[in-house]
């Protein structure tokens, strides 16, 4: 039987014809496509003629076509509806493909074409977008090993191969874990619930089959479970299990992965001539070194702990006032922080959700995207790899632009957390071919035939990733190498985090905070009520997410630690962190860092792009129009259509006029003093 990995597709725009693949169909696919890659890479470096760019640089962009293409279908299948045959296919591809990567690297005839083009660079009449891909390619060699040899060279290839299949392996725990615990719920227990967190409760107990409402480790439940339970002794077990996760002990605890993890990061960068991880991940991002990293961080944490301290002495007080003696616990913050917010701000989370459907709220990032940049979104009918997954075709002027994926709810078989992915990236070396863009999110599912509501987190989330998705749709360059998000780290969440502050614009809201009944626009003394309290409790928010970045680094910029935890724990007493709140992601379950290289010694990186995209959206505001349509085609045309393809710091500076400061951000957060 014919592989349908491996044939043409002939579904609506060559996305993967999911309907017709089984599980059973990758293995074989991957294997075949990897034959055919090296097969491809050997002939370009066996080439007789002298090395041109296109006959060893542009060959080598699309030598492996076939492999991405499967490999793009089956990591947004694996990610977001996992199974016991997909865990164990990943388990057999991380090896596989870090073999893969190690082998291109160590390919003498290869990276000896690619120094002479390097060499010769100037006589070249390379177009600027052709020198960039060259610089990216060879120092992308370098920093693989390429310049290594004998056993340094075998060495760095057993160190990649082994942290690769560690990222998985830290993965499927953490997905194990949130998927087998939850707390069933009876009668005195619900006491102080909205009937939103109970009818999500009772979703998610339909779900797990447990016979009534349930509490799970998902975000979008827990995180209100926490704002609004009266029974404190359910919020403690319930946060305690939270952020246990990777931490259980048996075969599904993360923290020897961890330890295992940092130690092979510090022998690799030592390898490849760095003193430490830090030096080596830090060197291609636009801070450049963990000295800048760490000002900035501490930047932000002093005024942050500052607003945070003062913030719990009030939810201190409130809590004594209900008859609890003793301090303040985290899983009291949310309690009384949600209380304090009705207080302060006459704001309700349950009178604010009903205006948040998941439907308008998709509609109001669409409309946003039409205009600002043209984009028109029509339901698209194709094969999708689960039910609840929402397709478009993307167009603008008539002309087809992307497919938009969307894949909105939380399951079991779904990792936690949001993201953005392309199955297919956009570029031009072998033909005009547009990206196929995916949204994943983990929000509550409603019964049937209920609206999905969210909260304000949750719509925030969505822009984020439609940020994402734009920066990948609206990609116009040549090479899929330095397409859409193909940029250095500490930049790439710029167009996310700006896209964020398109929610906040009233008049958006006014038109899409529809309430979820009568269809009835939020009431302006709401809306006003909500953006008001936008800043609320930034000191918690701040600290939790600066106190993870400052952890994160501090475990690559020294010698690795033997534990992990003890190096946290010492990391998180030496800044001063307030007892009750504890760390966004506590290490055993911090995949950020751990799932992988992409943001190890990189969770600073929203703070990063925070300075820029807080700085960006006054542009917007300083033209007193935010959706200024001379402005918006500027930010495509430098920031959001360049992908890697030009220095992040160029662009920035090319769409604002200089690069900005931590005032910006400050402000933003409400912590300026």
């Amino acid at each position: 039987m014919t592989n349908p990995l491996l044939t043409e597709w002939t579904t609506p725009f060559e996305l993967p014809p999911f309907d017709q693949i089984s599980d059973d169909d990758f293995g074989p696919a991957v294997d075949a496509a990897l034959d055919e890659a090296r097969a491809a890479i050997s002939a370009i470096a066996a080439d007789d003629a002298a090395p041109t760019f296109e006959n060893t640089i542009v060959a080598l962009e699309v030598a492996d076509e076939k492999l991405g293409r499967v490999l793009g279908a089956f990591y947004a299948l694996a990610g977001a509806d996992s199974n016991p045959a997909r865990e164990a296919l990943q388990r057999d591809f991380a090896p596989k493909l870090s073999a893969y990567g190690s082998w291109i690297s160590a390919n003498a005839l290869l990276f000896a074409r690619i120094e002479t083009l390097w060499d010769a660079r100037d006589t070249l009449d390379l177009t600027d977008e052709q020198a960039r891909v060259l610089m990216l390619t060879r120092r992308g060699f370098v920093r693989s090993g390429a310049q290594l040899q004998g056993p340094d060279a075998d060495r760095l290839k057993d160190v990649k191969s082994r942290l690769s299949v560690m990222g998985t392996e830290f993965v499927q725990n953490l997905l194990a874990d949130e998927r087998e615990w939850f707390m069933p719920l009876g009668g005195g227990d619900l006491d102080g619930l909205p009937d939103f967190v109970i009818a999500t409760a009772k979703a998610a107990g339909a779900e797990k089959d447990a016979g009534g409402p349930v509490v799970t480790l998902s975000r979008s439940l827990i995180v209100p479970f926490l704002q609004f339970s009266d029974r404190r002794d359910l919020r403690e077990k319930a946060y305690e299990a939270w952020t246990a996760r990777g931490a259980n002990g048996g075969a599904t605890d993360n923290r020897g992965i961890a330890a295992e993890t940092l130690a092979l990061r510090h022998e690799r960068a030592n390898l490849l001539g760095y003193d430490t991880f830090a030096d080596y991940k830090l060197e291609t991002e636009m801070a450049g070194n963990p000295v800048a990293v760490r000002a900035l961080l501490m930047d932000v944490w002093t005024p942050a702990k500052a607003a945070a301290e003062a913030d719990a002495k009030q939810l201190e007080r409130m809590l004594h006032s209900d008859g609890w003696d003793g301090p303040l616990q985290p899983w009291d913050w949310r309690y009384y922080s949600e209380k304090r917010r009705q207080q302060l701000h006459d704001l309700d989370e349950a009178e604010l959700k009903p205006y948040l459907q998941l439907d308008r709220m998709i509609d109001a990032s669409f409309d946003c995207a039409n205009r600002l940049f043209g984009l028109e979104f029509t339901p698209l009918d194709a094969p999708s790899y689960h039910k609840d997954v929402r397709q478009w075709e993307v167009t603008r002027g008539g002309e087809h632009v992307a497919v938009f994926i969307g894949d909105y709810f939380a399951r079991g078989s779904k990792r936690s957390g949001a993201w953005c992915g392309a199955m297919r990236a956009q570029s031009r070396a072998a033909g005009d071919v547009r990206p196929h863009v995916v949204n994943v999110c983990n929000f509550a599912k409603p019964a049937e035939g209920s609206p999905a509501l969210l909260s304000y987190d949750d719509a925030r989330t969505l822009f984020h990733e439609f940020g994402h998705a734009l920066h990948q749709m609206l990609s116009d360059v040549t090479y899929e190498s330095i397409s859409g998000t193909s940029v250095a780290r500490d930049f790439v969440e710029l167009p996310s985090q700006l896209y964020e502050h398109w929610l906040e614009v009233p008049e958006v809201l006014a038109k899409f905070a529809t309430q979820a009944e009568t269809g009835e626009p939020m009431p302006n003394d709401l809306l006003q009520r909500m953006l008001g309290a936008a800043t609320y409790d930034m000191g918690f928010s701040t600290v939790e997410y600066v106190a993870s970045a400052l952890v994160d680094l501090g475990f690559h910029d020294g010698p690795p630690p033997a534990d992990p935890m003890q190096k946290q724990a010492e990391i998180l007493e030496e800044i001063g962190m307030p007892s009750a709140i504890r760390m966004r992601h506590a290490t055993p379950h911090f995949a950020h860092v751990f799932a992988g290289d992409g943001y190890s010694c990189g969770y600073y990186s929203y703070m990063w792009s925070e300075m820029m995209d807080a700085d960006a959206f006054a542009a917007f505001e300083e033209v007193g129009d935010p959706f200024d349509p001379d402005l918006a085609a500027k930010l495509e045309d430098t920031v959001l259509s360049s992908g890697g393809s030009v220095d992040a710091a160029a662009l920035y500076t090319a769409f604002r006029g200089r690069l900005p400061g931590v005032e910006a951000l400050l402000k933003g957060r409400g912590l300026a003093t």
